[in-house]
């Protein structure tokens, strides 16, 4: 990448978009630890030998105020300034800077892979309502759906004026035949 190819205001826009990631109440201004490590590992700035999560971390609280948790763009183009010269070693500060920059322009969090579903013989074998036998077998419905507390308990006929009385309807039967 030949120097200055590479415009704040892309950098900025990743910026935003990783600063956003993960967070509904996130405004894009600032960026917290955990996504500043995410925008590293995503863009390859950590690489496992000259820079690592923990060096991320450690610049990351360098450059941020005592006591907030969040960076600005500006605290965050300072630690990207401080990180250029151990990814890019050998090359100027200018020059190692530009070609980070290089590595986050058009960048944006990556979703994919991050959460699998489990798909096991075994768990299927487990979730399949059809095999399902005993007290287990009345808690679903045909199509495997829950019944919900009517498949859970025996629900009492509660229509009697006495709660257990099990003759409810009965009492004027009983009288007419006396």
């Amino acid at each position: 990448m030949a120097e200055g190819s590479v415009s704040i205001a892309e950098v900025e826009t990743s910026f935003q978009k990783f600063a956003v990631h993960g967070d509904t109440k996130a405004t894009g201004k600032e960026m917290n630890g955990k996504n500043f490590a995410k925008l590293c590992k995503d863009c390859n700035i950590i690489d496992g030998k000259n820079v690592t999560t923990t060096d991320v971390d450690i610049v990351f609280t360098k450059v941020k105020a005592k006591s907030a948790r969040v960076v600005t763009f500006e605290q965050f183009n300072q630690a990207l300034t401080e990180l250029a010269p151990k990814r890019f070693k050998g090359k100027s500060k200018e020059e190692a800077l530009q070609q980070l920059y290089g590595l986050i322009v058009g960048r944006e969090p990556a979703n994919v892979g991050v959460t699998r579903v489990a798909k096991a013989a075994a768990v299927d074998r487990l979730t399949d309502t059809s095999k399902y036998t005993g007290a287990h077998k009345e808690r679903f419905d045909d199509s495997g759906k829950g019944k919900g507390k009517a498949g859970r308990e025996d629900i009492p006929d509660t229509s009697g004026y006495v709660g257990a009385y099990k003759g409810s309807g009965t009492y004027d039967e009983k009288v007419k035949e006396k």
